[in-house]
């Protein structure tokens, strides 16, 4: 239900992050006595400025402003922008705890800060970074968590969600397979987990520790936003998903020429549509799955590689492509060919796009599927 509030000092905590290309979750606007300070080392959104001066404002301004949810749980989305927007959350707090909080926050950036500096030539000779400027590779660095490793720690294992992007600072790491044999070797410089958090996949390879090691980590919040502001970084990873896809995907194509028939247990919707994609097939693939309600089934229709159509059940479009990729169990069947009418379908957008946003929704579905559990508990 909305209400008329009015704000004293406090903060401001971003709690979702839709696209914005400055901000991310957690980074907090803070409120006192009339002055207001933004996350440090980040440059002003001035329709986010103009929607926090509209809301701390007195008199008739203040009047007008409308909050969301619970009383003393005030929520608010930003006016947002071309590429993005933002929800954040008032928080009332004392004086003397907002500055010490501030000060301590402040604190911790200019470490965080001072560190990448330190590393701010490693960084330069990344050729993943080489687009950058050297003022937007700092910030770039003024976003990493640092991190150090003893021999033998596991920094990314295996079969978990893909929710960091690692860059070695220091010492090196190994690739371990099940058996604990040393696969190959992890350098200082060398970018890892980039691949998951593009494909939605889980970690694909265990990587440990071969001695004290340091880590620049960028977790999936901040790769979101690091990508949406730099087209050039999205572009690269863009290019480097294609062509690791492809490479693995050309060796299967050829089996889609004559059908295919799996369970999504052994291939997941993700991978199926890659596969279809790279191998710049055209036909059919219906998918039945094991939690369908009333019998729903899926189907998507790709000419020359490209999704032009997705059913499921009565969604229709992008919003049933983004749910087919998060189906889990069922099976397959790819169908070679399209009717005429069929191929003159215009594609749903950009297949990399498309992958994209996919991952996207499904993290928004499992994120929001465990606060469920959670509410339950």
């Amino acid at each position: 239900m909305d209400r008329i509030v009015e704000f004293k000092d406090g903060s401001f905590l971003i709690s979702d992050v839709d696209h914005c290309p400055l901000y991310v979750s957690g980074e907090e606007f803070v409120l006192e006595n009339g002055v207001l300070r933004l996350p440090q080392h980040k440059p002003t959104c001035l329709i986010l400025a103009q929607d926090l001066a509209a809301l701390t404002s007195s008199g008739e301004n203040a009047r007008k402003v409308k909050a969301h949810g619970r009383s003393g749980e005030e929520i608010f989305n930003c006016a947002g922008c071309a590429r993005g927007m933002i929800r954040f959350g008032y928080k009332k707090t004392r004086g003397f705890a907002t500055t010490q909080m501030q000060m301590l926050a402040e604190a911790k950036q200019k470490r965080k800060f001072t560190e990448a500096r330190i590393y701010f030539k490693l960084l330069r000779t990344i050729k993943v970074f080489s687009a950058l400027s050297d003022e937007e590779l700092l910030e770039m660095a003024g976003m990493l968590d640092f991190v150090d490793f003893q021999p033998r720690d596991v920094i990314a294992r295996k079969g978990d969600p893909g929710v960091n992007l690692f860059i070695l600072l220091s010492g090196s790491a190994e690739v371990m397979d099940e058996k604990g044999i040393a696969l190959d070797e992890i350098s200082e410089g060398d970018v890892f987990g980039e691949m998951s958090l593009l494909s939605g996949d889980r970690v694909s390879q265990t990587i440990v520790a071969a001695g004290p090691c340091r880590a620049g980590i960028l977790d999936k919040d901040r790769f979101r936003s690091f990508l949406n502001r730099y087209p050039a970084l999205q572009n690269y990873f863009y290019k480097l998903l294609v062509d690791r896809i492809n490479e693995g995907n050309r060796r299967r194509g050829d089996t889609l020429s004559s059908g295919m028939v799996g369970q999504l247990t052994d291939i997941a919707p993700v991978e199926l549509c890659q596969m279809v994609n790279s191998s710049r097939k055209t036909g059919r693939l219906n998918l039945d799955y094991e939690d369908s309600i009333d019998g729903e089934k899926g189907a998507l229709l790709f000419n020359d590689g490209e999704v032009v159509s997705a059913e499921l059940g009565e969604l229709q479009g992008q919003e049933a492509f983004y749910r087919i990729l998060s189906i889990e169990n069922g099976r397959f069947r790819f169908i070679p060919g399209l009717s005429r009418a069929e191929s003159r379908l215009q594609p749903l957008g950009g297949f990399m796009a498309l992958l994209m946003e996919g991952a996207k929704y499904c993290d928004d579905e499992n994120e929001e599927g465990f606060e469920s559990e959670e509410d339950l508990l």
